[in-house]
């Protein structure tokens, strides 16, 4: 296969740097940028991981996240987004278990790439003071 200087292989289709069809990717991506804001304006107040969701929304739109690590997070906020899931969110109780396992899931995959700057975002966001940095020295 052949892959042009702009990215783009036959028919435009966009590739990464080993040549991998990323179009999948840019789709999952266009679709979480643009339905996650409405769907967390509807049911943050009943969330009690709404900090972690914010955080890796953040760290899935940065471009200095690796791209796998990018993809998994991407993954588990389109199936936040998603209506249809494994459990239907409107369930009282249960709607939201099934998102929070595939987000802890992913989330405890890639936790060394949420960067306190991901998490100062998400408090910004939130309208909450931003978590205080760990120095690992104690107090």
């Amino acid at each position: 296969m052949s892959v042009g200087k702009d990215g783009t292989g036959e028919f435009g289709t966009p590739y990464d740097e080993a040549g991998q069809d990323t179009s999948a990717f840019t789709r999952r991506e266009q679709k979480v940028r643009s339905e996650f804001w409405d769907k967390l304006k509807r049911v943050a107040g009943r969330l009690p991981f709404v900090d972690d969701l914010v955080a890796s929304y953040y760290c899935a739109m940065d471009t200095g996240t690796p791209l796998k690590i990018r993809a998994t997070l991407l993954g588990a906020l389109a199936y936040f987004i998603l209506p249809i899931d494994l459990v239907p969110d409107f369930i009282a109780g249960l709607g939201y278990g099934d998102d929070a396992a595939v987000l802890a899931t992913a989330i405890a995959l890639v936790s060394s790439h949420i960067k306190p700057s991901h998490r100062a975002a998400a408090a910004k966001a939130l309208g909450k003071e931003p978590p205080e940095e760990d120095t690992g020295l104690p107090e």
